[in-house]
């Protein structure tokens, strides 16, 4: 890597960043690092490539964008049965709404690296330091696993790349093109990921082929967003209810300045009940401004609440009245509504309230699994998909 772009990374890294481990021996830390820089990439150039010709279609009107998948990846539900099972679900939620849109489907998994979690707090109600994904410590109530562990970058890059072989298997027996995404959250663990590659050595972040920058991280002067405007990726951004049409804009004119199709991704979770307050004005500013996003919905993470047992849970009628709201918007100012990106799960887990399964308050501890956020079940997603493809008719 050039003394040039270097300088670049170290200059995006000096900046405030937020939601990062106090790692409590940092050469272990840079020895990890040195390690994570000399080892073979997870993805390549030319699948990310590939899915920002995708992103771009999508853009345009052209292709329709479904991505979905754990809310936290663990290292024990890396398996082929977990995995087979989410993108079974992912794929039947494709296929119903390529249909119903008459358009290709790019499929995206928050899969092969979506071990670091954002959080709210700094304990949990145990007193202890808060679970951060498995990629820092441990889910396990023992204040000795919640000590942030950098080895454990380590066996995230390992379960991360053989997810992908995975990924890939399918992909040469013609089931299907899928593409790998995460939230760029620890930054100790994506610098290792950012190569050099084709003209003018671009770098890409070989960590995933898509990666987006949280609601809690994304401040416009912190080193998230300054990291992603290096990377040759697509970007997402995540938006919630106090994001502003102007914050917005300012971060188009870092991540896109060449006004590159599919370059963003702008992933709206409002809340049911906020869209049509704050969508109307940002689309306005941003279609003004020139910029070709993706319009996508995330109707997962502005509508948790705790359930009356004391389970963080969805409602499956708010989740779809986000869906609804997020199209009517685009329906009214004619702009195209381009995917929607969805916490779930092939397993039959009761994480989620409502649906026609009419899981409730009380069924929620029948199966309750994740190590973070609740997932829709298969059963769910479907008729998820369906109900959205009715809209997608209309």
């Amino acid at each position: 890597m050039s003394p040039e772009a270097l300088q670049r990374i170290d200059d995006a890294l000096t900046r405030p960043a937020a939601q990062q481990p106090v790692w409590p021996d940092p050469q272990a830390v840079a020895g990890v690092r040195d390690s994570l820089l000399s080892a073979p990439p997870i993805t390549l150039p030319s699948e990310v490539d590939r899915l920002r010709r995708r992103l771009a279609a999508v853009a345009r009107g052209r292709a329709f964008l479904v991505q979905g998948g754990d809310c936290a990846e663990t290292f024990a539900s890396n398996t082929p049965a977990h995995l087979g099972a989410n993108l079974r679900t992912l794929l039947r939620m494709s296929a119903v709404l390529g249909h119903a849109a008459r358009l290709p489907v790019v499929k995206v998994g928050r899969i092969a690296g979506q071990f670091a979690k954002p959080r709210s707090k700094a304990t949990d109600t145990h007193g202890l330091p808060v679970y951060r994904g498995d990629i820092v410590n441990s889910a396990t109530p023992d204040p000795r696993l919640r000590v942030p562990d950098p080895d454990r970058m380590l066996r995230a890059y390992a379960n991360s790349g053989a997810a992908m072989r995975f990924i890939r298997r399918l992909h040469r027996c013609g089931i299907a093109e899928i593409f790998t995404s995460h939230e760029c959250l620890l930054l100790d663990y994506e610098r290792t990921m950012l190569r050099p590659a084709g003209p003018g050595g671009r770098l890409y972040n070989l960590s995933s082929h898509f990666l987006w920058i949280g609601e809690r991280t994304r401040q416009l002067d912190g080193a998230h967003i300054a990291f992603a405007a290096l990377m040759a990726n697509p970007i997402g951004i995540k938006l919630g209810p106090t994001a502003t049409p102007e914050e917005v804009v300012e971060y188009l004119e870092r991540l896109d300045p060449d006004h590159e199709p599919g370059r963003v991704t702008l992933i709206t979770r409002l809340g049911h009940d906020q869209v049509e307050k704050v969508l109307p004005g940002i689309v306005e500013k941003v279609e003004a401004s020139g910029h070709q996003v993706v319009w996508q919905c995330d109707a997962m993470h502005g509508n948790t609440h705790e359930s009356t047992t004391g389970y963080k849970t969805r409602h499956f009628d708010r989740i779809l009245a986000e869906v609804r709201s997020f199209f009517a918007v685009h329906r009214e100012l004619g702009t195209y509504p381009g995917g929607i990106h969805l916490e779930l799960t092939g397993e039959p887990v009761t994480e989620c309230q409502g649906g026609a399964l009419h899981v409730s308050d009380h069924d929620l501890r029948a199966c309750y699994s994740t190590a973070c956020d609740p997932r829709l079940n298969h059963r769910q997603a479907m008729e998820l998909a369906v109900r959205i493809a009715r809209i997608l008719r209309s």
